[in-house]
């Protein structure tokens, strides 16, 4: 890729929830740059190659990385957990603040409640570091306009995976969307799950099990239905297709020639 077709952006802010396994940071935002709710930047770091055809001892690793902040902050906040011995992450993990990450001029990604025709529920179901697009998404203010329930399901092994659960929870507070929370407390429903261990207050099984027997819907309060229910699917490539499986025998689909659908999932793993 060309100098032409990326900027130099500088880490600003880097927040560690476990050592060696799952960090955010944040960079500075070039103000050409423009993205959806959902939608995912494409990150790059130099790595040392002393086989680099150019000569300069150098390459560029890229990888896809959901936003997880709003369109209209300053800056690009990202997600990420640590591939042991990743190419990628392996570099990111050790960069700090005033350290220089590339990003793609161009914004990726269907992940979006554009991909849906107008509904009722929208349900946004996520394992790992697949919370990141939903958390973006939350800050749309149109989507706290267009729908009446906001349910965001997120699956993680171990308690300590479960981050970013105070950002969510306190939007219920928030300054701008706590006022349409005011009258109607479920309109956001934040609904955890720990598979490893017993948490309070949280689910202890996978995403699919909850479906299938009945109680995510019981703890939402809200009924999984093709006709008002706009799903959206982000997490390791089991779950998803797991997920895609069992939604699909329930009346759920994805856009496809023209025919707007109910689901849409993201495909960048």
């Amino acid at each position: 890729m060309t100098a032409d077709k990326y900027t130099a952006e500088t880490i600003t802010w880097v927040k560690t929830w476990v050592p060696h396994k799952l960090f955010s940071f944040r960079t500075t935002r070039a103000p050409g740059f423009r993205f959806v709710p959902g939608q995912f930047a494409r990150l790059g770091v130099e790595r040392p190659d002393p086989d680099a055809e150019d000569g300069s001892g150098r390459k560029i690793v890229w990888r896809a990385y959901s936003v997880v902040s709003s369109p209209y902050d300053d800056f690009l906040e990202f997600f990420s957990i640590v591939v042991p011995d990743g190419e990628f992450t392996s570099t990111l993990e050790h960069m700090r603040e005033g350290d220089t990450v590339l990003v793609d001029k161009t914004n990726f990604g269907f992940l979006t409640t554009a991909a849906f025709p107008s509904g009722k529920d929208l349900w946004m179901l996520a394992s790992g570091t697949g919370l990141a697009p939903f958390l973006s998404v939350l800050q749309d203010l149109e989507v706290w306009d267009t729908y009446d329930h906001l349910i965001v399901v997120h699956s993680v092994r171990t308690a300590e995976e479960l981050v970013y659960r105070d950002v969510i929870e306190g939007l219920r507070t928030h300054e701008v969307f706590g006022e349409y929370c005011q009258d109607r407390p479920d309109k956001l429903v934040y609904l955890p799950s720990v598979t490893r261990e017993h948490v309070e207050g949280a689910m202890d099984a996978r995403i699919t099990a909850l479906i299938a027997g009945g109680e995510l819907e019981q703890r939402a309060g809200v009924t999984l239905d093709p006709v008002r229910s706009r799903v959206m699917l982000c997490g390791n490539p089991e779950m998803v297709s797991d997920l895609r499986k069992l939604l699909g025998e329930r009346g759920f689909s994805t856009t496809r020639r023209g025919k707007p659908g109910n689901l849409a999932v993201e495909n960048y793993w």
